[in-house]
């Protein structure tokens, strides 16, 4: 009797962050197997995977243990399917966010007959809330784990495209923090640029966080991603009463200029950064060893990196820019990509972590950094094959860096040694 072929997905409904066990059964033994999986996100976007595996000798395959005969990954990897997808329709205005999005699932065999399968990701986790916050001049959204608390807290920022990082917020809820997503440009309600961005307006929204929504022992970290991680090591150099801890992705441990999020036509080195009306130092301004022509009149998809590095042999300018990382009263993460293309996160945190453990921070500091990785280190089970695209504010085609399975290998791991160590930090541990 011949067996109907079938998808099983375990678990098919859970949070993002939870690897699947994807089979496909009941097909001819010893022959091929031609998997698909397709995603449609909230952008309007588009993304699909395929692999071929042979079936083992019951007619099964396990995507967990089969490496596929080709496809769009290779080797053994259980959520390769979902990692290598590629963009495969354009989208439009991006929506605002979605609670969960769907994999859909097909199985095709040497003799055409098809399963279909598919399975939910979860960024929302059950009893999460989502409460857009507009009161202050603040525009953010905030996510409150289920539960009566006290909750611990985290302020959530995003980079040089801005907007709000909520999908990374809610997951953060889900882990239970209180977790703020706080938007400072390219918001509605808020300046289109990074263009002298005033630290008061963080400075209110961490007071406000602490008085409103009184966090389990007064611990309120703060998170950002790029510019946001230049921005979290600035915060809790400058306001280290209200910052509890720091979680500095892809960072930079210098103050820069607006670069590619300023005004159309504003010098890439105006400041970025205001503090009690003063402007705060730029490290390629009056820089006498920054030599942007390495990114100006290099080839598409630039790189940005070799201009920062040209940057650093100044050492009155990088003196200058340095944030008084020693003034942080908490503990210090960094991740990082040792081939980012945007700037040397890797570097930049090593220069980073090495100013914290002379200046004899009292409390623990860590630096991952991820091989093969560039400037878009994610959650995991996302896809992972943008390595160049355009800015979100410049539109110059720019190279992010990494491989695309270096980009999900570092997806997948960093995110449970984040999850313990903003635990650890919150517990004072």
């Amino acid at each position: 009797m011949t067996s109907i072929p079938r998808i099983v997905v375990m678990p098919d409904d859970a949070m993002i962050d939870l690897p699947r066990v994807i089979r496909a059964e009941g097909f001819a033994r010893r022959s091929p197997v031609e998997m698909t999986a397709t995603l449609a996100q909230n952008d309007g976007t588009t993304w699909q995977s395929r692999a071929t595996f042979i079936a083992d000798a019951d007619g099964s395959v396990d995507v967990a243990t089969s490496a596929p005969l080709n496809g769009t990954y290779a080797g053994v990897s259980p959520m390769g399917l979902v990692w290598s997808m590629r963009q495969v329709l354009v989208g439009g205005a991006v929506r605002p966010m979605v609670a969960s999005h769907v994999v859909e699932l097909v199985a095709v065999g040497s003799d055409n007959r098809t399963a279909i399968g598919a399975f939910t990701q979860h960024f929302l986790a059950p009893g999460v809330t989502r409460t857009e916050i507009r009161e202050g001049g603040m525009v953010g959204t905030l996510f409150t784990p289920p539960g009566p608390g006290p909750h611990p807290a985290l302020m959530m920022l995003a980079g040089s495209g801005g907007g709000l990082m909520e999908a990374r917020a809610a997951m953060f809820a889900a882990h239970g923090f209180q977790s703020f997503a706080l938007g400072y440009f390219n918001v509605p309600g808020l300046k289109p640029t990074i263009s002298e961005t005033l630290l008061e307006y963080f400075e209110a929204g961490l007071e406000w966080m602490r008085k409103t929504l009184a966090p389990a022992r007064d611990f309120v970290a703060v998170c950002g991603v790029s510019r946001g991680g230049e921005l979290s090591l600035l915060l809790g150099a400058t306001f280290p009463d209200l910052v509890s801890a720091v979680i500095a992705y892809v960072p930079s441990p210098y103050t820069h200029g607006v670069l590619n999020a300023g005004h159309p036509g504003e010098d890439r080195h105006a400041p970025s950064w205001t503090y009690r009306g003063v402007p705060l130092p730029v490290l390629s301004r009056d820089n006498h060893a920054a030599n942007w022509d390495l990114f100006d009149k290099a080839r598409a998809p630039r790189e940005q990196t070799p201009a920062f590095l040209s940057a650093l042999g100044d050492p009155v300018a990088v003196a200058r820019a340095m944030i008084p990382l020693e003034r942080i009263r908490g503990p210090v993460m960094m991740i990082s990509g040792a081939d980012d293309g945007l700037w040397p996160s890797a570097h930049f945190s090593d220069i980073a972590e090495e100013w914290l453990r002379t200046a004899q921070h009292r409390w623990p500091v860590r630096h991952l950094r991820n091989p093969d990785t560039g400037h878009s280190i994610q959650f995991p089970y996302v896809p992972s094959t943008v390595i160049a695209r355009r800015h979100a504010v410049s539109g110059i085609m720019m190279r992010y860096g990494g491989t695309e399975a270096g980009n999900a290998r570092a997806n997948e791991t960093h995110w449970p040694e984040v999850l313990a160590f903003l635990t650890a930090s919150a517990v004072g541990g």
